[in-house]
């Protein structure tokens, strides 16, 4: 095992995922590749900050339970937790999430090749009903905050890792900065996400030889609730991604911002409508609805993203900056932002 400290962040916002932060908590603490520490950051909600303090008072500095010090949303959250952590590395879990035992030490092994400024692993769904719904495509799966297909398997160097499930060097925040906040979400009801995104395109900039990569082999399941199982969320989230994606290409450009799109939705799209027909001939259940959710998702994700364009261009689009690490203390109050989905992490050739 390398001398390398792992310090995980882990950010919270409601009491309603109480058993599930605990679980979170949990299996960071049981991975075979022991972490320095869990930092588990309360995004401005005072009741669960004080029930968490009192859950783990016993815990010393193996788990810390911190406010959230910027803004109310994930990015300040997210920001928050590195400027207190000790660790050489940074790894970020969601609050609704279990890793499997060795993911800590699947992202460690990569780090062995001193390039290597990212990790990110594979994320499974864990689909309330039991069962993925039949019209819901995997080329998707990001719209739930997981893996979706289309990505090679083994470990493969992308553009962008997913941010709940990823681990950076300390030195890369150093290089790059913290998470832009007002891309991802902040508590507004718009299912924004992409802050992971701009800030890896950010990094490439920043140190040019980085190398960023997902290992399959690092696997968390991450729940998807009801609510996200119906095709009104697909839809919103497809339309969310799309604005977000305009707030990349305005922070980093519309070349790095979607050269992974466009891959994504020459090839890896038009396959999924091709097997979603393919099913439907076969008389396989969901193949018509497959076919027609990758119609829909990929029309309504351009539709947001040439509205979130016109807005920009109009300055009547989402402000943004890129996040610094830390900040002054926010006061707390009730409610919180709540955790990002996903986005295409994309293969660099």
């Amino acid at each position: 095992m390398s001398a390398r400290r792992f310090s995980v962040v882990i950010c919270a916002y409601t009491e309603d995922r109480w058993e599930d932060i605990l679980a979170a908590v949990g299996s960071v603490r049981r991975q075979s590749r022991p972490a320095l520490e869990t930092l588990l950051v309360v995004d401005h909600n005072a009741a669960l900050l004080e029930r968490l303090g009192r859950e783990y008072e016993d815990a010393g500095q193996e788990v810390r339970v911190l406010a959230n010090a910027g803004p109310r949303g994930l990015s300040a959250g997210r920001n928050t937790g590195i400027a207190a952590a000790r660790g050489d590395i940074v790894a970020f879990l969601d609050d609704d999430a279990v890793a499997e035992r060795d993911w800590l030490r699947c992202f460690d092994e990569a780090y062995d090749d001193p390039r290597v400024v990212a990790v990110g692993g594979r994320t499974v769904p864990v689909w309330a009903s039991g069962r993925r719904p039949a019209w819901f495509p995997e080329e998707f799966d990001w719209v739930v905050g997981c893996t979706y297909r289309g990505l090679p398997p083994g470990r493969v160097r992308v553009r962008n890792v997913l941010g709940g499930n990823a681990s950076f060097r300390r030195t890369a925040f150093d290089a790059a900065g913290g998470f832009a906040t007002g891309i991802g979400r902040d508590g507004d009801k718009r299912p924004l996400g992409c802050e992971e995104t701009e800030l890896c395109i950010r990094l490439g900039k920043a140190l040019p030889g980085a190398v960023l990569l997902i290992d399959d082999r690092a696997v968390i399941h991450h729940k998807v609730p009801a609510a996200r199982e119906t095709y009104r969320y697909f839809r919103a989230r497809a339309w969310a991604e799309g604005l977000s994606k305009a707030l990349v290409a305005r922070s980093v450009g519309a070349g790095k911002g979607l050269e992974t799109e466009r891959h994504y939705t020459s090839r890896v799209l038009p396959a999924g409508v091709a097997r979603g027909v393919r099913d439907f001939v076969l008389a396989r259940p969901g193949g018509a609805g497959r076919a027609g959710a990758i119609v829909t998702g990929a029309a309504v994700a351009a539709g947001g993203y040439l509205r979130g364009t016109w807005q920009s261009r109009r300055g009547r689009g989402t402000s943004f900056a890129h996040g610094p690490i830390g900040g002054a203390p926010a006061a707390d109050g009730p409610g919180g932002g709540v955790p990002a989905a996903g986005s295409p992490t994309g293969v660099v050739p």
